[in-house]
């Protein structure tokens, strides 16, 4: 694969789930900017078109698909879509998720399900609907990227995020094997764990302690913003295809786990 400076990740096709807003959002337009053209998934239409607009009026290339990533009908026909349109994709990024914290003794049942439907259901949808053009790209190309979402949560202990730390260490754990598997078919994969991030994730938080935690915070520590992960996923992408960071932590320096 050739780079050259002005546009490092020219002619790759990068796939974002969750592009319609924070780090899904902020990572397309830093990919588009590097040169790549982007395939943006999520399910609000208006947020998606104003992004596209946006890549377009910056010069860059971008495909807007809507759907939901627990349909696995409808993210194989956005796949098919992808192959037919731009030759399929070398660089696949999963990013939508939720984060819906709650003590396990409230029996929030219908929440559990919903993060396991999106953070882990929606996730294997993607990979399914995708792998088989990331392995043809690493074959065709030489390299081709498979990045995940997880969190620090996927390590690290936080009372009442159970259900949410464990979905996102189904995401870690999965990127070790998965990368097992693809390493040698020139298919990188990576996980990345971010501690507290700015985004719409802590909108849908509707738990008194964890909001009353995450507002606490705010006072303590400056938290990450979108960019400055999109920034990561830019880094890892425009690596020369023989280095894999299997596994990236990116904290807020005020955060201490």
């Amino acid at each position: 694969m050739t780079q050259n400076s002005a546009a490092p990740l020219s002619g790759r096709v990068a796939v974002i789930s969750g592009a319609s807003s924070g780090i899904g959002e902020a990572t397309a337009e830093r990919l588009s900017a590097r040169g790549a053209a982007v395939v943006l998934l999520a399910r609000r239409e208006d947020r998606l078109a104003d992004l596209t607009a946006r890549i377009g009026r910056n010069g860059g290339t971008a495909v807007p698909i809507a759907v939901d990533v627990t349909d696995a009908a409808a993210v194989r026909a956005a796949a098919d879509r992808v192959a037919a349109e731009l030759g399929g994709a070398d660089l696949l990024f999963n990013n939508a998720g939720v984060m819906l914290p709650a003590p396990i003794e409230e029996l929030a049942a219908g929440q559990w399900q919903h993060q396991i439907d999106l953070n882990v259901t929606g996730l294997m949808n993607t990979v399914g609907a995708f792998v088989p053009q990331l392995v043809e790209a690493g074959t065709e190309r030489g390299v081709a990227d498979l990045i995940s979402t997880s969190s620090i949560a996927a390590q690290n202990i936080f009372p009442n995020f159970a259900v949410y730390s464990a979905t996102k260490a189904y995401v870690t754990h999965l990127s070790r094997h998965l990368r097992a598997e693809l390493g040698a078919k020139n298919v990188r994969v990576s996980a990345i764990e971010p501690g507290i991030v700015g985004t719409e994730l802590q909108d849908h938080v509707t738990d008194p302690g964890a909001l009353e935690w995450l507002d606490g915070s705010k006072e303590t520590m400056e938290w990450l913003t979108p960019q400055d992960v999109a920034a990561t996923i830019g880094f890892l992408a425009e690596l020369p295809p023989r280095v894999n960071l299997q596994q990236v932590t990116i904290m807020p320096t005020g955060q201490p786990s």
